[in-house]
């Protein structure tokens, strides 16, 4: 079975990265109903394009309605359904029972997937929203390897989607209500501050009324911050396992994020060198990297160090066009003549380097420092690019 790779998209720009570095599939969010309320997110028109887009390449949407819904949801939520069945999304992701059975009255074509925020963590609770009308089921994280063979065995009528990468929560996937209590932003409603994220420094006393500290440096201690998902050395067992989609986390992650991490693991999937993936998962900004409980129980998924690793590159440009040995680029991290630039693709160019010589603005006037944010570049490049390609320089 070929398993498909599944994509975080925030915004149309996105969606398109995504497609271009190698996904098979996107979920987006719109303005509503959706767990991304800090994302760019889609408007309507921007879904219509965006499904348009996808469909026109052989590939497919699939947009979050994962709310934990309330009573006044209902009429909107019964339009977009509507809506989302009109334009021909491919799936819709949805948490709430009530919501499930709204969507299969109302808008009857569209393919319903199961949230992850839904808990689902035993080979039963698949069989019963697959008696719902729910097509595939999206597992909780905290899930092991066995558990989810079990699962894809007990169900194979039914498809089953795990997460393969990126950050995870520090609460039971995702259902998480340290966000409204310190800050009133409801996670469940899509609003979260990522408060796990933040810096604590904690003071307690013991029974005997002492004083007890918690061991910190100068940044403060992280206490619930916990590592990022990286499973990309177990995807073929997973495959094996069952599984019918990979999926990213990320939907509020930049584009240099989202096409360096899309592209490794489409090149792992593809037969490409395993370590060569590993290691562009180094170039981005990260947490450190855990594998959670694929091999069961871990209690090393907390970071308690730092707040995210720098990756050892950054955005350097973003590829317009290429012609007769030019490229034509937009800057996006400042660079200058001198520099050794590296090449993030889908294609051929893939981490080949050059080291910038000549190099002019659009009016061919010699540039020796970019440093104006977005403007565009003719740079002169010794192999053929592509648009959509990014060049990335050392940090």
């Amino acid at each position: 079975m070929k398993s498909e790779l599944l994509a975080p998209a925030g915004s149309l720009e996105k969606l398109k990265v995504a497609f271009l570095y190698g996904a098979d599939a996107v979920y987006v969010g719109g303005k509503n109903f959706s767990l991304r309320q800090y994302a760019d997110n889609f408007t309507a028109e921007e879904l219509a394009e965006g499904i348009d887009y996808a469909h026109e390449r052989q590939k497919k949407v699939y947009v979050a309605v994962n709310i934990f819904a309330k009573n006044a949801d209902f009429p909107e939520a019964e339009k977009y359904f509507k809506f989302l069945e009109r334009i021909g999304a491919d799936a819709v992701l949805i948490t709430d029972p009530g919501l499930i059975a709204l969507c299969k009255k109302t808008a009857p074509g569209l393919e319903i997937h199961l949230s992850t925020q839904a808990n689902t963590l035993n080979k039963y609770a698949v069989r019963f929203w697959a008696e719902q009308g729910v097509k595939r089921v999206v597992l909780a994280r905290e899930l092991g390897y066995e558990e989810i063979k079990e699962i894809a065995e007990y169900n194979p009528d039914v498809e089953i989607e795990c997460f393969v990468h990126g950050a995870m929560c520090v609460s039971y996937s995702g259902r998480c209500l340290l966000s409204n209590y310190l800050s009133e932003r409801n996670a469940n409603r899509g609003e979260c501050v990522q408060a796990c994220r933040w810096r604590y420094e904690l003071t307690a006393y013991g029974r005997d009324g002492d004083k007890l500290e918690l061991t910190e440096d100068e940044r403060g201690a992280y206490i619930l911050n916990s590592r990022d998902l990286n499973l990309l050395k177990e995807l073929n067992k997973l495959s094996e396992a069952g599984v019918k989609s990979f999926k990213i986390e990320g939907r509020m992650k930049t584009v240099y994020y989202l096409a360096t991490v899309v592209n490794a693991y489409r090149r792992a999937m593809d037969g490409g060198d395993l370590n060569v993936s590993e290691a562009e998962l180094t170039k981005i900004n990260h947490r450190a990297y855990t594998k959670a409980y694929f091999y069961g129980e871990n209690d090393k998924t907390l970071n308690y160090d730092e707040g995210q690793e720098q990756g050892e590159y950054e955005f350097a440009a973003w590829v317009i066009g290429y012609e007769g040995g030019t490229a034509l680029v937009e800057m996006r991290n400042r660079f200058a003549v001198g520099d050794e630039l590296e090449v993030l693709s889908p294609g051929d160019s893939f981490l080949k380097k050059f080291v910038v010589g000549n190099m002019t603005d659009e009016d061919n006037v010699p540039v020796a420092d970019a440093k104006l944010v977005q403007q565009r570049l003719k740079i002169a490049v010794p192999f053929r690019l592509y648009a959509g390609d990014i060049l990335r320089k050392k940090c």
